[in-house]
């Protein structure tokens, strides 16, 4: 599934001071660009880190402490996982991890344990049913490691849990909901996610606009997996499912009411709080309200000809991964994102929410060579094309927001200025810690595996934090593919 980074690197000179580099291990991968696949996991009982850096010969596994000493370390030849892709990692209540590779046409897992005292490995297949369709999802949750897919011709969800080296499927039955547009049309659930393909949001980590704008969400929280779906105008539809019980729970939250009709509305999901945006080319209008009671927190309405006070950033327009240019009037920037699928991306950090509010829109576009008698030269391409419009806002504990925060960059900030900057890293992952995020990322040209740490704020004496002065970019814009190969 595409994953995004959405934020804007503008070409500027810039000295980068103070880059704290954690740890670094001698590595040579073979041929990393195209084999190389890489995946780091924090072990939420210990804390301790684990480095997992494949190619297509051999998988090497380096463990480190929570204070980022190298504690153990484990190379493995690859047996029988050619032409796999690395997809998620669990660790079993022993210690030992265990890894887990998808075949190309995701029908079946290769499973395989590592034990980094004894440096062994075994390994197992496990098939998907014949019934299953199609995965929507993977992830990584208190150590263990999940799979949600879809059955064919079903109207419930799978979700394999992989937990100490066994696997258990739970069904989530949606057969007895009623799925429902603004027009009255009615809707299969299979159908509804199947047109509208659910989008994994991440908790506590920066969602880019491309992600937020997708009208089917998931959350993953401690023993429960919220879905949010904003396919009707009218309201918000919410699915509670409960992963110890498999009991699914709906609510429905309805949409801000808006006097001219509204082609797009969206909501997200983030401490226990719902935020719904809706707009067309007259309003702009933003709701928050009590995820548990429904009642309403926060209500914004905006007119054309009204000025938006509580931005924390000029107006932008973005096209592609071109430089932002600023929107000088409300107008102007309702008439574009009424053209757009509409998104609100939420952030806490230090007791202050970030929220982006925008919209986001991609295309394919043909690009056509005619020959003699305009037919079409069979070399036509196609490409791809985005637009975005945006702006951000702070909000305090309170609720209310705040234009006198000082904007400075996020740790997230930090790490996508640097890999902007630096042409040598290949097979980058993130981890967000308690108190800092690390980057760990393979250097093709010392041929090493380099940990560094980033912080919140602008550059200091003790941190890698690389940015000096914030004019130097603007959230968020295309940064590109950030992927585990």
């Amino acid at each position: 599934m595409k994953k995004l980074v959405l934020f804007l690197l503008l070409l500027s000179k810039s000295v980068l001071l103070s880059q704290t580099v954690l740890n670094s291990f001698p590595l040579n991968l073979n041929n990393p660009l195209e084999d190389g696949q890489i995946l780091n996991v924090e072990d939420v009982k210990t804390h301790d880190i684990y480095v997992f850096a494949a190619d297509n010969k051999k998988i090497n596994i380096l463990k480190y402490n929570k204070s980022l000493f190298l504690t153990n370390q484990f190379t493995d030849s690859i047996k029988n996982i050619e032409n796999r892709t690395l997809i998620g990692c669990s660790i079993n209540d022993d210690g030992n991890p265990l890894l887990y590779w998808s075949s190309q046409n995701s029908r079946n897992i290769r499973i395989v344990k590592y034990f980094l005292e004894t440096k062994t490995s075994r390994s197992l297949n496990f098939d998907f049913p014949e019934g299953n369709e199609y995965i929507i999802t993977s992830f990584q949750k208190n150590n263990n490691f999940y799979v949600l897919a879809k059955e064919k011709s079903q109207q419930h969800l799978l979700l394999y849990e992989f937990k100490n080296g066994n696997c258990e499927i739970k069904m989530f039955d949606f057969s007895d909901f009623k799925f429902q547009t603004e027009k009255g049309q009615n809707l299969t659930f299979s159908s509804l996610i199947r047109y509208y393909p659910i989008q994994k949001m991440e908790l506590n980590d920066f969602n880019p606009l491309d992600k937020a704008s997708n009208i089917n969400k998931m959350y993953v929280l401690d023993d429960h997996i919220i879905l949010t779906f904003d396919y009707s105008f009218k309201k918000t539809q919410v699915f509670d499912l409960n992963i110890k019980t498999l009991e699914v729970t709906e609510k429905n939250f309805d949409q801000p009411v808006s006097l001219k009709t509204s082609k797009t509305s969206n909501s997200f999901y983030n401490q226990n709080k719902l935020y719904q945006i809706k707009a067309n080319s007259e309003e702009f209008l933003f709701d928050i309200k009590d995820f548990e009671s429904g009642k309403m927190i926060k209500n914004i309405s905006l007119s054309k000809n009204d000025t938006i006070r509580f931005k924390n950033s000029p107006l932008f327009l973005q096209v592609n991964n071109n430089k932002p240019q600023e929107l000088k009037t409300t107008a102007k920037f309702l008439k574009l994102l009424s053209d757009l699928s509409v998104g609100v991306s939420v952030l806490e950090n230090k007791k202050n929410n970030y929220i982006t509010f925008g919209g986001y829109i991609e295309y394919i576009v043909s690009n056509f060579e005619y020959g003699q008698n305009d037919f079409y030269d069979a070399g036509n391409s196609y490409y791809s094309q985005n637009k975005m419009v945006f702006f951000d806002a702070v909000m305090n504990e309170n609720n209310d927001f705040s234009t006198t925060v000082k904007s400075e960059p996020l740790a997230i900030d930090n790490i996508f200025y640097y890999l902007g900057t630096n042409k040598n890293i290949l097979l980058q992952n993130i981890i967000k810690l308690k108190d800092y995020s690390i980057l760990s990322y393979y250097d093709d040209t010392q041929k090493q595996f380099i940990i560094r740490k980033f912080t919140d704020g602008f550059i200091r004496e003790d941190n890698g934090n690389p940015i000096m002065n914030k004019a130097v970019f603007s959230k968020p814009a295309s940064f590109g593919q950030i992927k585990a190969r």
